[in-house]
């Protein structure tokens, strides 16, 4: 299946583009897609474990399964004060 990813941040800045469309087999996790987001995005590879990933503006676990119609994002840590 191919999920589109939206980006946003620092995630939109490292990957220099606001998306990307990841090819998933069918019945993949999110734990699925941070893999392929850190192997085909290597400039993101050291943000991906700490990546707040949103299914259908839901934050998402890595155990939650994905379908190809689903809205996807990519959020980065966020701090402030």
């Amino acid at each position: 299946m191919v999920v589109n990813v939206k980006l946003f941040a620092l995630v939109r800045q490292q990957a220099g583009r606001s998306h990307v469309t990841v090819e998933l087999p069918d019945g993949a996790k999110v734990s699925d897609l941070r893999q392929v987001l850190g192997s085909e995005l290597p400039a993101l590879a050291s943000l991906v474990p700490h990546l707040m990933i949103a299914v259908n503006a839901q934050y998402a676990g890595d155990d939650q399964t994905l379908t190809e119609d689903a809205e996807v994002a990519a959020i980065p840590p966020v701090s402030g004060g």
